[in-house]
């Protein structure tokens, strides 16, 4: 087992016992985010998709991160769909989508604010990640994240901000200002949880 594997593992497991507290998160986008280290730029987080976790209705899919993001899955299979854009001037036809910043509050509350930035997006071909393997997005880069099937899945997060940066996404054209809300879920559902991954992971490795 290497040694980042071992590291989450020994995380989840104080998680799981009670040893460590920690409050799982639902994100706007669908999943559950588990926040293992915030340290400065750098973050790391156990990301879990569901078909049971539903998206907020007014998070778009599509988004760019002011962060660096390295993201291995430790089961199950995630679809990343790169979001290729195109700014479209005044004056010219062909805009699909206008880009929002995502203002995010310590209390969880994220502020959805329409920029005068026009584009015209193209998505590309969905690359498909399975349990052991790595997919990297630069910060800046638009892109979505699924579940690939309706098996569930999770991927350990790398994440290091990048200064000058700023969260992203693509909304309706109408630029209607909007907001979601990260809620905390209650300890019970954060120590399943992590008995869940723990569980899965197991059984990955026994496969």
């Amino acid at each position: 087992m290497d040694h980042e594997l071992e590291t989450t593992l020994v995380s989840l497991e104080e998680i799981a016992s009670g040893e460590r507290e920690l409050r799982a998160v639902r994100h706007p986008l669908g999943f559950l985010c588990l926040p293992l280290l915030r340290e400065g730029r750098r973050g790391i987080c156990v990301h879990l998709f569901d078909v049971a976790h539903r998206a907020d209705p007014d998070a778009s899919p599509m988004h760019a991160h002011s962060w660096e993001l390295r993201s291995r899955v430790l089961y199950g299979r995630v679809a990343n769909l790169p979001v290729a854009t195109s700014v479209v001037r005044d004056g010219e036809e062909g805009a699909t989508h206008r880009v929002f910043e995502v203002c995010s509050g310590s209390d969880g509350v994220d502020e959805i604010r329409p920029t005068s930035l026009l584009v015209r997006s193209e998505p590309g071909a969905a690359h498909v990640s399975s349990g052991g393997e790595t997919y990297t997005v630069a910060a800046g880069e638009f892109h979505a994240t699924a579940l690939d099937g309706v098996e569930p899945a999770a991927t350990l997060v790398h994440g290091l901000s990048i200064p000058g940066q700023v969260d992203l996404s693509l909304g309706p054209l109408d630029g209607r200002p909007r907001r979601t809300t990260r809620r905390l879920c209650d300890t019970v559902q954060t120590v399943r949880s992590a008995h869940t991954v723990l569980r899965r992971i197991d059984a990955e490795q026994r496969a």
